[in-house]
């Protein structure tokens, strides 16, 4: 399906949506759990994703609850794999190259329900 892209590309895609799915991730478990979880899972987002909120406080806007802010950072990681990644590589199409890794993961699941009902 993306054999037309370079490698290269759909790495750079997979290290975008992964970063973007962390920091969802984060939101998720933070509607349940505080930051200082002793829960692993917890501890990994937050671990994670830390340096890129860091990063990304200077354009965060000051009157975003604490919790929205990993949301807020992965909207930018969305933006940039849907509308900036497919201009920079010269396509007049937005969202031609949109979410490689998500299709990707679509399909695998696809094939298990797939071999699981025997279809």
């Amino acid at each position: 399906m993306f054999e037309a892209f370079p490698v290269w590309v759909i790495a750079i895609d997979y290290i975008l949506g992964t970063i973007m799915w962390t920091l969802i991730g984060r939101f998720g478990m933070g509607l349940f759990l505080p930051e200082t979880s002793s829960f692993f899972f917890m501890r990994f987002f937050v671990r994670a994703t830390d340096p890129l909120i860091k990063l990304f406080r200077p354009i965060t806007p000051g009157f975003l609850i604490q919790p929205m802010v990993p949301l807020y950072v992965a909207w930018f990681f969305f933006m940039i794999r849907f509308y900036l990644m497919p201009w920079l590589l010269g396509y007049s199409v937005m969202g031609m190259l949109s979410f490689p890794l998500e299709s990707e993961i679509g399909q695998t699941v696809a094939r298990l329900i797939g071999m699981l009902f025997g279809r």
